[in-house]
This record gives structure tokens, sequence and C-alpha cells, in this order.
């Protein structure tokens, strides 16, 4: 096959997705309510916190620093990871955890309550080796900022359908 009869054929395929409405997961555009949104953060140094008003602002929203001049608030209200214990050894030394993410945001315009509040939460269990305990930490910080960055799309996607 030559090669601009691939090219044609890429050219063909792109165009065919484009024409179909096709677009990448988590790429809906924000409603305009969210042009410029307050967030009330209960912690802006958390891997939520963080994650979150980055991809509002790669989602061209840009964050304002006073409630006053904001489009909207978005609350954050719950901020929180737990690890419990799921198993241990006969030595009764813990073998396994799990990472629980938990969230909860709320989003006011003006006067009104255009999001109620909405809880999300997301957990992940991970093996744990005394020996090893440098490496499982820095496994269990891997999880937790995925699972931030798991809960921001969800969040994200609740922001989309907003009217």
């Amino acid at each position: 096959m030559p090669v601009a009869s691939a090219k044609y054929l890429i050219l063909l395929g792109a165009c065919t997705l484009c024409a179909c409405g096709f677009r990448l997961a988590g790429s809906d555009p924000l409603p305009a309510v969210m042009a410029r949104p307050y967030l009330s953060l209960k912690d802006p140094y958390t891997d939520f916190s963080r994650e979150f008003e980055h991809q509002l602002k790669s989602s061209g929203a840009t964050p304002q620093l006073a409630r006053a001049a904001a489009t909207a608030t978005v609350e954050v209200t719950k901020d929180l990871v737990e690890q419990r214990t799921l198993a241990v050894s006969a030595k009764n030394i813990p073998t396994e955890y799990e990472l629980t993410y938990t969230v909860t945001f709320s989003v006011h315009g003006g006067d009104k309550e255009l999001l109620a509040p909405q809880t999300i939460s997301l957990s992940r269990d991970f093996s744990f080796d005394e020996t090893l305990q440098l490496a499982k930490e820095h496994e269990a910080d891997i999880l937790r900022r995925q699972m931030a960055r798991d809960l921001v799309s969800i969040a994200m996607r609740r922001l989309t359908s907003l009217k």
C-alpha cells in the first residue's frame, strides 16, 4: 500500500469520527456558569483539590480568588482519605490495606443551588510487606493520587451536566 493511500485512509477515518460527533472522554465543554468559578476548598493542598483546579483550568475555566467575582461557587465540604486494615498475618502484622477516598461537593450560582451536595467515593486494596515498607508507602501514595484523578473526572462529568 503506497504511503499516500495510508495517509488518505487515516484522514478519511478522522473525518468520519468527527462527523459522527465522537469526542474524547472528558472533553465535554463546561457550561457558561462555570466560566469563572470560585473554589471553596476544605484544604487547597490535597490531591483532589490540586487536580480539580488543574482540570477546571484545562477545561477553559478561570478560577477566581474572590467569591464576588465568580459566576459560580464550587464548595468542597469533604475531602478525606481513610486507610483500614483488611488482613493481618499470624504475627498480627498488617498484610493488606484498603484506601478509601471520599469527596463531597456542591455548586451554587448566584442565589440558587445548581448542583446539590454530591458525595463520591473510591476504594482500592493494596498488599503490605513490612520488609518493603518504603516501596509500599510509595504504592499507597500513587493509589491515592490516581483515586483523586478518578474522582476529579467524575466531578467534572457532573459539572458538564449543569444547565
